[in-house]
């Protein structure tokens, strides 16, 4: 029997054409829960998977699939559909799964077959036998299982031409952000894959640089940090050559040891939710970890020297659209950003998203504007504003992301990071790529052609049926 998966890609942002850019393809990442499911099938199966950011096949020339498995984030989904239904006309059975379709499986089951809640391990082989058999259900219950249980992924059924394989080493997170769903999709326990088994999939994946998709590498609590100790001494150990970047909290500043063994890992750069510059904002979103050092007056500042004196990489995030923010927020991040010396700057529109204490509260209090669903979610990407915002209209929130951007990614200053990497010897080359990318999609493009909002309907203007902030860029 023939299994499809697919990765849909989103019509509204430019990394669907990632061949297209020399600057987007370096932020593609390789669809990893289509590799897991797909190691959790039986090899009697004959496995494809497409992902779109690479291309768009001509799915009617293929060969026709017995059963089609697509993943969707919540800016992907409306693709997603499209595909469902393509296949459904034409009879064959379509599943989904993905933290959209987990907090939104009522919207989905109106375009798929079946639906799997949460994380698929658990329920996968049912999933199989059921399709075999022709009685697919219209509701899977995924459960969180020990990851003993993960398989490694297949990373053999990808095409060789990324610039990053990827690998998960976690999952849950405790901290339950207001505008995250993750610690509603995988728990809020930290929860560690075996080191070897991690080392193991490590060997399997080709690409040099890899990203290891956990929303917290290191963890919060002292076993956790011990956890990852012991696993970046095996990395080490077992001296594969790998370069990769993660996302972790400011709080691996506090442990020299932790940075130090990370250096000596591979580890080259680390992704840090600041998300604000200001206590209220930090509290607004319950950003609880981030606040207890703000009231400590610790300096953000020597944190982010510290973990750059190992020779890592920051890239510091940072969300637009709070409650609290006023005009002026823009360049009052970008001056944070560069206060801090961060050497990446990622500013994203505070985005509602299903599953999260923010859509809740946004939804009740009627400031859904980016409403018309499913086809708005294309929007959901981050780099839309998609809401109503207490003190800034859309189109201030436009004129705000582009200044931010404009004056953490001026060319002196991108000048300057990429020197003082080139004398540190601090990945100059992921440096300069980086803050190109950054500049190339979210300055020259993206700002450039966002030529005004459609306010009466509550989403972009639209010219010859393309949205007109075609050129922007995601958990």
């Amino acid at each position: 029997m023939r299994l499809l998966l697919v990765n849909p890609c989103n019509s509204a942002v430019s990394f669907i054409k990632a061949n297209a850019s020399q600057w987007t393809r370096y932020r593609v990442w390789k669809p990893l829960g289509l590799m897991v499911v797909a190691a959790l099938t039986p090899r009697d199966w004959e496995i494809t998977i497409i992902d779109e950011n690479l291309g768009v096949p001509d799915y009617s020339a293929m060969a026709r699939p017995d059963l089609v498995g697509i993943t969707a984030f919540t800016s992907q989904v409306t693709r997603a559909y499209a595909i469902a239904a393509e296949f459904r006309g034409r009879g064959i059975p379509v599943v989904m799964g993905g933290i959209h379709v987990s907090m939104c499986p009522e919207e989905a089951l109106q375009w798929v077959t079946s639906v799997v809640k949460g994380e698929a391990e658990s329920v996968w082989s049912r999933v199989i036998e059921d399709a075999t058999s022709g009685q697919l259900q219209r509701v899977y219950e995924g459960t969180r299982l020990s990851l003993a249980e993960m398989p490694a992924a297949r990373h053999d059924l990808l095409p060789q031409g990324y610039h990053f394989g990827s690998i998960q080493t976690s999952r849950g997170c405790p901290l339950n952000c207001s505008f995250c769903s993750v610690t509603a999709f995988n728990g809020g326990m930290f929860r560690r894959r075996p080191v070897e088994h991690i080392i193991e999939e490590l060997k399997s994946i080709h690409e040099k640089y890899v990203l290891i998709v956990d929303d917290n590498f290191i963890g919060i609590r002292v076993e956790h940090i011990a956890q990852t100790k012991e696993l970046l001494r095996e990395i080490i150990k077992a001296d594969l050559g790998k370069k990769w970047i993660t996302q972790v909290t400011i709080n691996i500043a506090d442990d020299e040891e932790l940075l130090s063994l990370a250096a000596q890992a591979g580890c080259c750069g680390v992704f840090i939710g600041f998300e604000t510059i200001t206590d209220d904002g930090l509290a607004e979103i319950s950003k609880k970890g981030n606040l207890r050092q703000a009231r400590a007056r610790r300096s953000f500042r020597e944190s982010v020297r510290t973990i750059q004196k190992h020779g890592l990489v920051v890239v510091g995030s940072f969300i637009l659209g709070l409650d609290v923010d006023r005009p002026g927020i823009g360049e009052r991040v970008a001056d944070a950003a560069l206060h801090y010396g961060v050497d990446i700057l990622n500013a994203m529109y505070l985005t509602p998203l299903p599953g999260t204490r923010l859509w809740d509260k946004m939804k009740s209090d009627d400031r859904i504007a980016a409403n018309d669903f499913p086809a708005d979610w294309v929007y959901y990407t981050l780099t839309f504003p998609v809401a109503k915002y207490n003190h800034l209209s859309w189109r201030d929130m436009v004129r705000e992301n582009n200044a931010c951007n404009r004056k953490f990614y001026s060319v002196l200053r991108i000048a300057r990071r990429v020197v003082k990497g080139l004398v540190s010897g601090r990945h100059p080359f992921i440096l300069l790529v980086a803050n190109l990318s950054y500049r190339m999609t979210a300055v020259s493009h993206f700002y450039e052609k966002f030529t005004g909002m459609d306010f009466s309907r509550g989403r972009p203007v639209v010219e010859d049926g393309v949205p007109a902030a075609t050129e922007g860029r995601s958990a």
